[in-house]
């Protein structure tokens, strides 16, 4: 599994044990949901700041995102 399937993989299972929808997400990180669905979708290529706005958002920490 590739960097990009890891980080789509993590983000939506953090997301979804808060209970949180794409777009709640979306909100606490400071970004558009269509955004977070693309990561998500391992269409988009976050750089490593937008990875650092959600784990924030998340309130886990940057490899928790990665590994």
């Amino acid at each position: 599994m590739d960097v990009r399937q890891r980080l789509a993989v993590n983000m939506k299972r953090l997301r979804k044990e808060r209970g949180w929808s794409q777009e709640a997400l979306a909100d606490e990180a400071g970004l558009d949901r269509t955004y977070i669905s693309g990561i998500e979708r391992i269409l988009k290529n976050p750089t490593v700041t937008v990875i650092q706005r959600i784990a924030l958002a998340l309130g886990c920490k940057l490899g928790d995102l990665l590994d």
